[in-house]
């Protein structure tokens, strides 16, 4: 695993990679409040085949948020994903996104489909918010306050981390260090209440349903089956963007929203079935 940083006219990306320059390329994307290491399990399985690029997202982990919040979103999200593509002179790859990362995935695929070999989506981009029953105000208020939360001690701050999935490894240990921030001897989450309701902003003006029809062919996506009181609304908004994209959609039994943390297996064994590790 190498960490290293890039520019995109002045802004730095923090980027991490595993794998061989000369295998082929997945891209990753993180969730809302995560960063690139939220991949580390399946990637340290996969990179003897793939060279595996996951990047902080503005406003995570190593990257710099962006200054206009209308750069959040999602065309011009898909932009700045495509400026690290061609920055990275990578001409093909496969795309694997986690939660509101699947959101950007899907609005890249409609702007600049034709580089993406493969898609997959880990519980996230089938859930428009437009049904969610909440207003963008609403939700944004939510995340400034929940973001600016802080901890006595790293070890109530890792708790934290340790209660939303169901397993635990040095890998995640990792992927827990990488969230945090201390300043002034407390621990703060790395993103900011800016950064989230930025974003949540952006997911409710640019309502993914909207481009359901513009999906290529070839979509999968690994719905999360826990808590089962969100069942009922994730099976009827999953069989929605099933209809509407051709999307094929598996439910993972046992597994909550942070499915590749839950079950990180199954990413691997989608991503060895269905993509080539030989160029």
């Amino acid at each position: 695993m190498k960490r290293y940083f890039i520019e995109s006219g002045m802004m730095p990306i923090h980027i991490t990679e595993w794998g061989s320059e000369n295998d082929p390329v997945i891209f990753c994307l993180h969730g809302l409040g995560s960063t690139s290491l939220s991949f580390i399990d399946a990637a340290e399985e996969l990179k003897d085949g793939y060279r595996i690029i996951s990047v902080d997202a503005p406003g995570h982990g190593k990257t710099p948020a962006f200054a206009n919040r209308e750069d959040y979103e999602m065309p011009r999200m898909a932009e700045w994903i495509n400026d690290i593509i061609n920055l990275l002179e990578i001409e093909q790859f496969y795309f694997l996104s986690h939660s509101w990362g699947s959101f950007v995935h899907l609005f890249y695929l409609k702007d600049y489909g034709h580089i993406v070999k493969g898609s997959i989506l880990i519980d996230g981009g089938y859930q428009s918010k437009r049904h969610s029953g909440k207003s963008a105000e609403e939700e944004m208020d939510y995340y400034k306050e929940d973001f600016e939360q802080t901890w006595d001690t790293w070890e109530e701050f890792r708790d934290l981390v340790k209660s939303e999935t169901q397993t635990w490894t040095p890998h995640k240990e990792l992927a827990a260090e990488d969230l945090s921030l201390k300043k002034d001897n407390r621990y703060y989450w790395h993103a900011r209440g800016t950064t989230g309701a930025n974003i949540i902003r952006a997911m409710h003006k640019d309502d993914v349903e909207d481009i359901f029809d513009s999906m290529p062919p070839g979509i999968l996506l690994l719905r999360a089956t826990l808590p089962e009181t969100m069942e009922e609304d994730r099976k009827f908004k999953a069989e929605r963007f099933q209809e509407k994209t051709g999307a094929e959609v598996i439910s993972v039994s046992g597994a909550s929203h942070l499915l590749h943390w839950d079950n990180p297996e199954i990413v691997i064994e989608e991503v060895k079935k269905r993509w080539p590790m030989e160029k």
